[in-house]
């Protein structure tokens, strides 16, 4: 049975517990997770894949053969890596402070209050000792805000967790991410000639090649289909340098270049229209690749999320199917054919934002949908 008053107190503990990322503070947080999950009596292992960074796997055996109890195997994930706590909280960032309902601190809503949930799902399973035939792993990660290099990506890439489906747990009010834009992160690298700045008619100034070809990204015609989730595809030029001083010809200029698009379209495709586009003011440059992630999209109508929807709409919850514009780590999934979604118990609006918080009816009816779900989840057919 899930517990509310031990739920509120669990939350408050982990948030009081720093994991701020940058610079990396996981591992007392993860030091915790493991001792609650191993008084729990589960299998609980550890994996790091940088030092004092832990990613906590804790696996509720199922009653089925061993081999076939893994393969059928549900994932449930959050991460407990926070962004820095930062300036100008009014009320406390390590989680004492309870106002109208609100539980507030860094990571309430992105992702120790999911966090929270999770572990106390194990509990109730665990204390009710509710039988299942599949196999529930519970994988705490770190990494998140950084990109998941030292955590989800390597769990899998290594083939540690290799679940017949995921549930992510990071999204706000039960929201059901079933579709996701591809993310592609780019930094463009333009190289001019110098001279004087009297004289500019001698050199070639990169940074003025770099604005005609960010006006012509700006105002690229994408070809896509539209999305019923998702809106249409985005660039954003987040960062640009270049030059050495007023009275020179700048030499070289750099953009960072933030791209979004859809399920469907083509990474390759998308590439190559940059490049021609560059191609078509300079051919002195560079295109670096920082990061690529794939669209995602799971069909509405998979058994898996039918589920989860009914589950919720049986305890009075409203399980929203959504896209998100953003980038959650449903997509890492995609490379080894595993169905996931995302969804959680956080408060709109709030994650990374000063006085973070989450509601705590929110915290209290999610946790309890998650635990209706895994048990529903044993008895679907696949």
């Amino acid at each position: 049975m899930i517990r509310k008053d031990r739920l509120i107190k669990l939350t408050q503990k982990v948030l009081s517990i720093n994991s701020e990322n940058p610079p990396g503070k996981e591992a007392r947080l993860a030091d915790f997770i493991e001792k609650d999950m191993k008084s729990l009596g589960l299998s609980v292992r550890t994996y790091s894949f940088e030092k004092n960074r832990p990613n906590i796997i804790a696996t509720l055996k199922g009653s089925l053969s061993r081999r076939q109890a893994r393969q059928e195997a549900l994932l449930i994930t959050p991460h407990f890596d926070t962004v820095p706590i930062g300036h100008g909280w009014k009320y406390d960032p390590y989680g004492s402070d309870i106002v109208n309902g609100r539980l507030y601190g860094r990571g309430a809503t992105d992702d120790k209050g999911d966090l929270a949930g999770s572990m106390e799902v194990m509990r109730s399973l665990v204390e009710d000792k509710v039988v299942l035939k599949r196999d529930v792993v519970f994988a705490a990660t770190v990494d998140e805000e950084t990109g998941s290099h030292c955590g989800i990506i390597p769990l899998l890439e290594k083939k540690i967790l290799r679940p017949k489906f995921a549930l992510v747990l990071d999204s706000d009010e039960l929201d059901t991410i079933i579709a996701q834009k591809g993310l592609m992160h780019l930094k463009i690298q333009i190289k001019g000639k110098k001279a004087h700045g009297a004289y500019n008619w001698r050199g070639v100034n990169a940074i003025e090649v770099a604005t005609r070809i960010i006006n012509k990204i700006k105002k690229y015609k994408f070809r896509y289909k539209k999305h019923a989730l998702l809106h249409p595809p985005t660039t954003n030029i987040g960062v640009i340098t270049g030059g050495d001083k007023v009275n020179v010809v700048a030499d070289f200029c750099e953009f960072a270049l933030d791209l979004r698009y859809l399920p469907g379209m083509n990474s390759r495709s998308i590439l190559k229209d940059i490049r021609e586009l560059i191609r078509s003011e300079t051919s002195k440059f560079k295109i670096v690749i920082d990061d690529l992630q794939l669209p995602y999209e799971i069909d509405r109508k998979h058994p898996c999320v039918k589920k989860w929807v009914d589950v919720a709409k049986r305890l009075n919850c409203k399980a929203t199917l959504k896209g998100s514009e953003g980038a959650t780590v449903i997509t890492f999934f995609k490379k080894y054919k595993i169905p996931a979604f995302a969804t959680g118990f956080g408060a709109h609006g709030t994650a990374h934002t000063t006085d973070e918080y989450i509601f705590i009816k929110s915290l209290y009816n999610g946790t309890k949908v998650l635990e209706a779900y895994v048990k529903a989840y044993d008895n679907l057919s696949f």
